[in-house]
């Protein structure tokens, strides 16, 4: 069977609304970064680095959310809980919006991540309950499409906001994102989970689940391996702004260079869609890691020679290539962390995304804190994190399930 199981909507505006959903934490991220330098000077926050947890905060909220959300939906239903993150994610705008301190904008970044890890969990669930077989490869290939558009964009309409007014126009933006996904989606999505296929919330599944990825070795290699991969990539995200706007001077054009580089994530994710089934998971996986490794070796040798600022074309070449492999591993480590517990699918997919995303979260800190003038931070972070990678991966080479070893 294919198709969808329920018509009260149309394909097309559930795709423009589950679209809306997920881009909540893209837009809440990336169109921030270009008014970090503002902001912080408005708070007068001493050290540059510091503005930095504006990104890494939300993440923090993700981070601790994202493992009650999918659970919690399978209990009350898909609608309640959207209400409920759409909700916190509206509370947590208003409170950076109208932050009259940078420790209480941080709160309210925090509150961001609560809010949105419930539509990016159960929207996704959502499109499991309501499509089936090849209508659901074509629903989730356009919902991939968005996660390749929005962070290419989203700097670029910040940029633009900040053009017309300042950075807590930003936060209005958001606020207004929020509270249109909450009426729309009030006002126009069915329930998608009837009562008879919800299970009890149960805080003992949760902690087996738990118990369980971390003691079975290909869930918890690839979780950890997830973890470093997302660390580096934390790290750039961290300090993105700062490399080329203070330490490149590209000024107004960072959104430039940012959805350039976001575009290179979203292609290799397209390259890895069509290249994993003819080549496997492990094998595809296996390859990006090492290619990754040794480019960011090589680099951060050249790096270090020529001083820690090496010329923006070459650095821009390096970051392309750098990012083309992370894009490739991000989906792959998840599915193979997944394979081997498929028995309690729902509740590790919230398990793995949540212990993953708290192991990239002090590296990604500690990457972008460590910015003083050049770029040898990121790139040896990238060096050193997709080096530990490696021995995780062979760890389990030999013992990765039939399902993810390629045929």
């Amino acid at each position: 069977m294919s198709g969808r199981t329920d018509k009260k909507i149309s394909d097309s505006e559930f795709i423009a609304l589950t679209a809306l959903l997920i881009s909540l934490v893209a837009m809440s991220i990336d169109s921030m970064l270009p008014g970090l330098g503002q902001l912080g000077r408005d708070f007068q926050v001493e050290d540059s680095n510091d503005t930095q947890l504006v990104v890494s905060s939300i993440f923090v909220g993700l981070a601790v959310a994202q493992m009650f959300f999918g659970p919690l939906s399978d209990s009350l239903g898909r609608k309640p809980v959207i209400y409920i993150g759409l909700g916190i994610f509206s509370c947590g705008s208003l409170v950076c919006l109208l932050a009259p301190s940078f420790e209480l904008l941080l709160v309210g970044r925090a509150l961001q991540g609560v809010g949105a890890a419930g539509p990016r969990i159960v929207s996704t669930a959502m499109v499991r309950d309501q499509y089936v077989g090849s209508a659901m490869a074509r629903i989730m290939s356009i919902v991939m499409a968005v996660f390749i558009v929005v962070p290419a964009l989203a700097p670029a309409i910040g940029q633009a906001v900040l053009h017309l007014a300042s950075w807590r126009a930003i936060f209005a933006l958001l606020l207004v994102q929020g509270l249109a996904c909450l009426l729309w989606f009030s006002m126009r999505q069915q329930e998608s989970l009837p009562r008879a296929r919800r299970v009890p919330l149960s805080m003992r599944r949760i902690g087996h689940a738990i118990v369980e990825t971390f003691r079975t070795r290909v869930a918890l290699a690839f979780t950890i391996a997830a973890g470093l991969v997302f660390g580096a990539f934390l790290g750039y995200l961290n300090s993105s702004r700062q490399i080329f706007q203070d330490i490149y001077g590209v000024g107004d054009l960072f959104p430039l260079y940012f959805g350039g580089l976001a575009l290179a994530l979203g292609l290799a994710s397209v390259f890895n869609a069509r290249m994993v089934l003819a080549v496997g998971m492990f094998r595809l996986s296996f390859r990006a890691v090492w290619t990754l490794a040794v480019l960011s070796s090589g680099f951060s040798l050249l790096a270090t020679w020529l001083g820690g600022i090496p010329p923006l074309w070459l650095f821009m070449v390096f970051l392309v290539l750098a990012f083309f492999c992370i894009g490739m591993l991000f989906g792959n480590f998840n599915a193979m962390a997944m394979e081997p517990l498929g028995h309690i699918a729902g509740t590790a997919a919230a398990v793995i995304a949540s212990v993953s995303t708290l192991i990239s979260l002090p590296l990604g800190l500690f990457i972008g804190r460590s910015l003083a003038g050049n770029v040898l931070p990121l790139v040896y972070g990238l060096t050193i994190l997709s080096g530990l990678a490696l021995p995780l991966m062979y760890w389990v080479k030999d013992g990765v399930t039939a399902g993810v070893r390629e045929q």
